[in-house]
C-alpha cells in the first residue's frame, strides 16, 4: 500500500526480520482501520464535514496515529482512493488471467470481469459511491491521482479487448478506449442502481442482465 508521506521509522540493528514483519503487519492493519473509518464517515457526511478527530474516533485510535500514517486528511483520502481502485484493478486482472488460464474466450474474460466488478462493489459499496462521485469533481487535490488509478483499471479491460481484436474475436472497428471505459462505467452505474433502487435483486441476477448486454453488444451476437 502506498505511503501517505514520509514517516520516521527506527529499526534497531538487533531486530529480527519476523519482528520487522510484525510491525509492518500492525501498521497495515492500522491503516486499513483508518481507510474503513474514513470511507464510512465521508460517505455519511461528505469530505469537508469529516474531521481527523472523527476518523480517529471511528477507527479506535489516537488522533496522532492518523498523522503518523498520513500527513493530512487529504493525503489519507487520496491514498484511500488509490488503495480502493487498486483492489478493483487487481480483481479485474485476476478474473481475466483466470479465464485465460482456463482457455476461455475474450468475451468470457469480459464476462468474468463484470462479475468480479459486481462482487467488489457489493463488498465495498461506500467506497464505490465515493469513487464515482469524485470522478465528476475536478477541483480536488487528488484529481490527478484519481485519473491515474482510473486508467489502470480501464487498461485491464482495454488489454482484453485488444487481445480479442488480435485473435479475430472482436471487430477491428471497436473503439478500445471508449468501449473499455463504457464497460467499466456500465458495471459501476448498474451496481449502484442495484444497491440503491433494486436491493431485492441478487448479484447473480444483476450479473446475468449485464452478461446478456455484453453478449449482444460487444461480441456482436444477436
Amino acid at each position: 500500500m502506498p505511503s501517505g508521506g514520509a514517516v520516521p521509522v527506527t529499526i534497531r540493528a538487533m531486530e529480527s526480520s519476523s519482528a520487522t514483519s510484525g510491525a509492518s503487519t500492525r501498521r497495515e492493519a492500522t491503516r486499513q482501520k483508518l481507510y474503513e473509518a474514513a470511507v464510512t464517515l465521508i460517505a455519511e457526511q461528505g469530505f469537508s464535514a469529516t474531521t481527523v478527530d472523527e476518523i480517529a474516533e471511528r477507527a479506535g485510535v489516537a488522533k496522532g496515529t492518523v498523522y503518523y500514517n498520513f500527513a493530512s486528511k487529504s493525503v489519507l483520502f487520496e491514498e484511500l482512493l488509490r488503495h480502493g481502485v487498486g483492489l478493483l484493478t487487481a480483481s479485474l486482472r485476476e478474473a481475466a488471467e483466470r479465464t485465460a488460464k482456463d482457455g476461455g474466450t475474450k468475451v468470457a474474460a469480459l464476462d468474468t470481469m463484470i462479475r468480479a466488478g459486481l462482487v467488489f462493489i457489493d463488498r465495498y459499496p461506500a467506497f464505490t459511491q465515493l469513487y464515482v462521485a469524485e470522478l465528476w469533481r475536478t477541483n480536488r487535490a487528488w484529481q490527478s491521482t484519481l485519473l491515474v488509478v482510473r486508467q489502470e483499471a480501464v487498461a485491464v479491460v482495454e488489454d482484453v479487448l485488444r487481445a480479442g481484436i488480435d485473435n479475430g474475436e472482436f471487430s477491428e472497428e471497436i473503439d478500445v478506449p471508449l468501449t473499455a471505459a463504457a464497460l467499466v462505467g456500465m458495471v459501476l452505474v448498474a451496481a449502484l442502481d442495484w444497491q440503491a433502487f433494486q436491493p431485492e435483486r441478487s448479484l447473480d441476477d444483476v450479473h446475468a442482465a449485464l452478461s446478456r448486454l455484453l453478449q449482444g453488444r460487444v461480441s456482436g451476437r444477436p
